[in-house]
């Protein structure tokens, strides 16, 4: 194992750290010095020095082995984690370590699950700090490493097949290497057009672009206490509706419909159940809504469940309504449909709509084996047909999935949560949603639960964005080394 190449490259992801540290630190100078400055250029201070430290004193270097790649991956998140809380625990007020580790792990995992009770507290400075956290954390802190290193290098191409799944690829007609442009293209695109819509909305450009980052990466952190609620406008609902929908879609799929400008990419299987599948929800909410005395009339409940179902789904966690409030059933429709969350591509967390059209198909496809043994039945992503091995990863990727809810909801409960908190906090967080049910709900945090629930909930909300595999990878060259 070659630490030398690992260190020179998880520093990467801290000098992208340290350069949102710098923008935070040049806002709080314009707001007159506000009381982050000092935890900002302390944290600006050693993050950069720890980031740019191993490009001193390490050679570059285009080689990197199966098992470094998967190193990188992994540590390129926990250090940004790490890092990243430098400036809410040197800050203080309500964060303490844990609770700064658990908002900056929140914040980069794009979960938007946050300890704070009282949001509008915290200077301008750290308000951006968090919205950057979601930009950095939605495009993706390996991605930012993908971006720099040439097209021609052999680790450029072996790092975007580690950290995009063959389900993200698949939307795109281009290269590996063009994948990632292609990804980052789309996404400041929909943030540029998110921020101008935000302000033809209202908001000041401060707020247009705090929640441009976060509804693009489908985080969740607002500059409001009450959330999309606080501006009490049907415009910047419908530009949040828009935006959660868009940015929860294959990032291929729009740039082909776009540069081919033509309807025919979103003719796929996966687009048609996770658009129908939204709308049927939200129809199902809206009479939840209206017959439990939630909302007036038909048209607030409409209303509502669209804007909800989409932010739960799209794992984006904004609110116009709360949810503590719901009967229990909504929220556990809610929960199950979070299960799920978005399509392959985006910057959604969670199964992925793919994977559970795949899996429907391979059940399909094991009865058909059952009641027709001698025929010949295949599995069609689209017009592609898919080969076991191409299948097997994602049928195994469900269960290890299911495994880690057991566990997280289990360690919840053992810590003192009532269950059914505990599930619905381990669903919503392993798929990066954000909101729970009751005091962890859209109008709630997470401050009040046990601190072995918040170490447990973090670790889900890093399992769910980095999506296992890359865990698993560097757990087991530590316990295989343990063993010789």
């Amino acid at each position: 194992m070659n630490w030398k190449v690992i260190s020179r490259n998880t520093g990467y992801a801290l000098l992208v750290s340290a350069l949102f540290m710098l923008f935070s630190i040049i806002i709080s100078m314009a707001d007159g010095n506000d009381s982050a400055l000092a935890a900002l250029i302390i944290s600006f201070t050693i993050t950069f020095i720890v980031g740019i430290f191993p490009f001193i004193f390490v050679r570059k270097t285009e080689v990197i082995s199966l098992k470094e790649g998967y190193v990188i991956i992994t540590l390129s998140w926990l250090m940004s984690f790490i890092f990243g809380m430098l400036p809410y625990a040197l800050w203080g007020g309500p964060f303490t370590l844990q609770n700064a580790l658990f908002e900056s792990v929140s914040g980069y995992t794009t979960c938007g699950a946050t300890i704070l009770d009282k949001v509008e507290v915290l200077p301008r400075s750290l308000l951006f700090w968090r919205a950057s956290t979601h930009f950095i954390g939605g495009l993706g802190v390996v991605v930012f490493l993908l971006l720099i290193i040439p097209e021609s290098s052999p680790m450029r191409m072996r790092l975007t097949n580690m950290e995009l799944t063959s389900l993200s690829r698949s939307g795109y007609s281009s290269n590996t290497n063009k994948v990632v442009y292609i990804f980052a293209y789309v996404y400041i695109v929909l943030i540029l057009l998110a921020f101008i819509a935000y302000m033809l909305a209202g908001m000041s450009p401060f707020e247009a672009i705090c929640h441009a980052m976060s509804v693009v990466s489908t985080g969740g952190f607002s500059t409001r206490n009450l959330s999309i609620a606080a501006f009490d406008s049907v415009a910047v609902e419908a530009v949040t509706i828009l935006f959660m929908y868009l940015s929860s879609l294959h990032f291929g799929v729009l740039y082909l419909t776009v540069i081919s400008r033509s309807f025919k990419p979103l003719n796929n299987p996966v687009f048609k159940v996770y658009t129908i599948g939204l709308l049927s929800v939200s129809v199902i909410i809206a009479a939840g809504l209206k017959f439990s005395g939630q909302c007036e009339n038909w048209g607030d409940s409409l209303w509502g469940a669209l804007f909800s179902t989409v932010s739960f789904v799209s794992t984006t966690g904004f609110a116009i309504l709360d949810n503590a409030t719901w009967p229990f059933w909504m929220v556990l429709l809610i929960a199950f449909c979070c299960l799920i969350c978005g399509s392959s591509g985006s910057t959604c967390s969670g199964l992925k709509v793919d994977r559970a059209v795949l899996f429907f198909k391979s059940l399909g496809r094991y009865v058909g084996n059952i009641l027709h043994p001698t025929s010949v039945n295949e599995i069609r992503m689209g017009r592609k047909i898919l080969r076991d091995e191409e299948v097997y990863p994602h049928l195994l990727y469900i269960g290890l999935y299911m495994l880690v809810l057991l566990i997280s909801t289990f360690i919840c409960v053992a810590s003192g949560m009532k269950f059914e908190e505990s599930y619905v906090a381990s669903v919503m967080l392993t798929g990066n949603v954000g909101p729970g049910c009751g005091a962890m709900g859209t109008m709630g945090s997470f401050n009040s639960i046990p601190m072995l629930a918040k170490i447990a909930l973090s670790v889900d909300m890093f399992l769910g964005r980095i999506e296992i595999y890359p865990v698993l990878a560097v757990a087991g060259m530590i316990f295989g080394r343990r063993r010789r």
